[in-house]
């Protein structure tokens, strides 16, 4: 459902109420529809009951939509049970938690799991994910929780611990060892936080990589990886990155077929380490450690466990590369048969550091949210020039150069990365992911959204590879210092969906070399000031002193109803009454009608008593505005033009506003009539004076108390209501 006005402005004084006090980060994470985890467990300590969540309940809507819906009969003999009705005595982790813990079940999602395994990898990073203390014995609830990063924001998942059971067995995700079940709930964990254990299915890995990091993965097409692939995974484990591949697949997606090597295409693994032995005095082999989330089927070529490679290696180094003969989904292979076997790689960077050369980078980081909205914002790609220019720009400025550029070219390093937002939680209502990408333009001094004709005459500087339909796209970049304009969009034109552009620490990904990065030269920015106040800066904000669209000295009488009776008005105002009648002509129900009929090229049936009460201060100029992009002469203008129509009548509005006046005024063919477009205008105008009386100093930025922006906040909604 779109948002209102209210809703959005106030989603973003919460949001920002929300950051200064710490919501959202990792000491503080937001609580998933509102449960905390600590008030409920201890609430049902001293109840002595077991917890039972009614937000993600233990039936088939939690299970899924479609194919584990209610018609399916894969569900039908599925039973909930708690872990301690499985085992005898359930564990919540067995000896540390470790990569062996995972075992892929009867869901589709080996992306999910071979992050996981990645995850188990740092320690550190686990339990960020997987809150420890918590056991099946002290303080049991029947309750657990676990922790993601959600766009921007870390959020703290509860859940009961029923899982889906057959036979007595786990249905989907397991353990090597039977009574283990940290990962079992995890996955249930993650499968709350998007609506169902069928929204996890299909998937890539780096999608769950970075809901256990808020990090940032880069991908190589093997065809295309740089030469130094090997030191730049050597480099990201160190730093505790995670990583995983893949084997493209010429059939769709949901087939999964197994290769004469015992590889798997269509199929995520985990890259879980890479070293180097000397099998020979004077051979040296680069080796890749990776793991199949099945916890079985493996490489049988050069390196796997039992190949006759391993022969020729001294105990040290095996003991060094953990080497053992097990069918446990995990297995050794040299870094060339890696290349030539798997054709995608993704690492996603714990820090925005290089891992192209040895030093690290000083990074400064951003953050953005936007939307496209459709009629308003959703241009789409290049190839719809009446539209593209309607995305949400992004200002980008790159001040300092790398410090050892190559070929001694002055340039500046950064990573662009456009997420789209909650499709797959959107999937049972027939959502799918968009296709999006990006384009980077240069651009000197303008702080102004560019308009239609600047991309007509201007060719992209960088742009991301191609437009894909995943939920990310990264790429690094190298350009030379100076001012660009960064327009994400989809493919096609009217797709409306939420996005973000995030850095590290969870929002917007724009990083930049050692550079000042990204400030949105179309948003409204709230700030959080002191306690108890809200600082709200409108810089983008604006409407022209010179443009005399209208009258400054309106009598507040004519915007009032006229009084039952001329009779009770004063002589004075009679008078006036009389001199405004000459002027206006008459604004009755017959004489708009009349009024309608001189116009006819505008297609209308007059206008409503409200919109002549607003009309009065109006200047023909507007009649010209409208006419100017009524080329046609429709009666209407396009949507997607009466951004232009409103700058021309001397506004300058951000993204946010465009949005506002698209899902009020524009109809189901994204058209506005010219009633509307008037009605717009002046409400525009009383929203500009209403701020202007609050800003005393004319900087372009008021303060509010709380209740000031309560109240305000119901002004507003009135106003473009």
């Amino acid at each position: 459902m779109p948002y209102t006005p209210s809703g959005f402005f106030c989603d973003r004084l919460i949001r920002e109420r929300e950051r200064r006090d710490g919501e959202g980060s990792l000491n503080k994470p937001i609580r998933f529809n509102g449960q905390d985890y600590s008030t409920l467990r201890q609430d049902y300590l001293q109840r002595k009951t077991l917890f039972e969540d009614e937000a993600f309940p233990a039936t088939v809507e939690s299970l899924g939509f479609k194919e584990l819906g209610h018609k399916s009969n894969k569900v039908k003999n599925i039973v909930w049970k708690r872990p301690k009705e499985i085992s005898e005595n359930p564990q919540f982790i067995v000896g540390g938690a470790s990569r062996t813990d995972i075992c892929q079940g009867d869901l589709g999602d080996c992306w999910l799991l071979a992050a996981i395994a990645c995850l188990t990898l740092n320690e550190k990073l686990l339990y960020r994910v997987v809150p420890q203390e918590q056991s099946f014995s002290e303080n049991y609830a029947g309750i657990f929780h676990f922790q993601f990063w959600r766009y921007g924001d870390w959020v703290d998942v509860v859940i009961d611990d029923r899982v889906p059971t057959f036979n007595n067995q786990l249905v989907f995700t397991k353990s090597a060892e039977r009574n283990e079940f940290w990962s079992a709930l995890l996955e249930k964990a993650y499968a709350k936080l998007h609506g169902s254990y069928e929204a996890l299915k299909g998937g890539n890995t780096t999608e769950a990589m970075e809901d256990f990091t808020g990090g940032v993965t880069e991908f190589y097409e093997m065809k295309e990886a740089p030469k130094e692939l090997y030191k730049i995974m050597k480099k990201a484990l160190e730093r505790g990155s995670l990583m995983g591949c893949s084997i493209d697949s010429l059939v769709p997606a949901r087939f999964e077929t197994r290769t004469v090597t015992g590889l798997v295409k269509g199929h995520a693994y985990s890259v879980t380490a890479v070293d180097e032995v000397k099998p020979h005095k004077d051979n040296k082999v680069r080796l890749v450690r990776l793991r199949n989330p099945w916890g079985q089927v493996e490489w049988n070529g050069p390196w796997s466990d039992n190949s006759k490679e391993w022969v020729n290696l001294s105990k040290a180094d095996k003991d060094k590369l953990q080497h053992q003969n097990a069918e446990d989904g995990e297995f050794w292979m040299s870094f060339e048969d890696f290349k030539k076997n798997y054709t995608k790689i993704e690492i996603c960077n714990l820090t925005p550091d290089a891992l192209e050369d040895d030093k690290i980078h000083k990074w400064t980081v951003s953050v953005n949210e936007g939307r496209w909205v459709r009629g308003c914002s959703a241009g789409g790609c290049r190839n719809y020039p009446d539209t593209f220019w309607t995305n949400p720009q992004y200002r980008l400025r790159l001040l300092e150069e790398d410090d050892d550029p190559d070929d001694n070219e002055v340039v500046c390093t950064f990573v662009v990365s456009l997420m789209q937002k909650n499709r797959r939680k959107e999937r049972k209502m027939g959502a799918n992911l968009f296709t999006i990408g990006f384009a980077i333009y240069e651009m000197h001094g303008n702080k102004q959204h560019m308009q239609k004709d600047f991309f007509l005459v201007n060719s992209s500087k960088a742009r991301s590879k191609s437009y894909i339909n995943l939920r990310e796209v990264t790429q690094r970049f190298r350009l030379s210092p100076g001012e660009y304009v960064i327009v994400p969009s989809t493919y096609e034109p009217h797709q409306e969906g939420e996005f973000i552009l995030r850095d590290k620490r969870g929002a917007n990904t724009f990083f930049s070399g050692k550079g000042r990065i990204l400030f949105d030269i179309s948003d409204v920015s709230l700030h959080a000031a002191e306690e108890g106040w809200v600082l709200l800066e409108v810089s983008e904000l604006k409407m022209s002193q010179t443009s005399g669209f209208f009258s400054q000295s309106l009598p507040e009488m004519l915007l009032q109803p006229a009084p039952a009776s001329v009779g009770e008005e004063s002589e004075e105002d009679q008078q006036f009454r009389t001199i405004f009648q000459e002027i206006a002509g008459d604004v009755s129900a017959d004489g708009r009608k009349r009024e309608a009929e001189t116009h006819k090229d505008l297609n209308t049936e007059g206008f409503s008593l409200e919109s002549c009460r607003s009309m009065i201060a109006l200047m023909d100029v507007s009649f010209g505005i409208f006419k100017h992009y009524n080329a046609d002469q429709t009666g209407s203008i396009n949507s997607y033009e009466m951004r232009n129509a409103v700058n021309d009548a001397g506004f300058r509005l951000n993204n946010q506003l465009y949005d506002i006046i698209t899902m009020r005024y524009a109809n189901e063919n994204m058209n506005i009539d010219f009633d509307s477009f008037i009605s717009c205008l002046v409400r525009l105008e009383a929203m500009f004076r209403a701020f202007q009386a609050f800003d005393q100093d004319g900087d372009g930025t008021i303060r509010l108390s709380v209740l000031e922006v309560r109240s305000h906040h119901h002004a507003c909604i009135h106003t473009m209501a």
